[in-house]
């Protein structure tokens, strides 16, 4: 009869080691992953209620100044003007807004 060779308990070792890296290696790649997740999640809901409180302030600037000046159309106007001189400054300014916003995107998904 033709014996069993048994494996050394070292390649056993080493087999359960790899096995543990492997599992490690999966669980760290879901704790980063989920964390970036649950913080795109809050930064969206802090964006989106500040747009929100932009908007409301938006329409008060702009009755207030109807009010001041008497009228609907210039109140509105007033503040579109304003928001035109902004996006015009934006515009101008494109590159020096870019890299920030792009560095803070990249330390928030490398942040671990």
């Amino acid at each position: 009869m033709e014996e069993k060779k048994e494996q050394p308990p070292l390649f056993d070792q080493l087999k359960d080691y790899a096995e543990t890296r492997v599992k490690l290696a999966k669980y760290k790649a879901i704790d980063g992953g989920s964390s970036v997740m649950a913080s795109m999640v809050a930064d969206v809901v802090v964006v989106l209620t500040m747009v929100l409180a932009f908007i409301f302030a938006s329409f008060t600037l702009a009755f207030y100044l109807a009010d001041l000046l008497g009228s609907l159309w210039q109140g509105f106007g007033c503040v579109s003007v304003l928001y035109l001189v902004i996006a015009i400054i934006f515009k101008l300014n494109k590159r020096g807004f870019e890299r920030p916003i792009a560095n803070a995107f990249i330390q928030k998904f490398f942040k671990n």
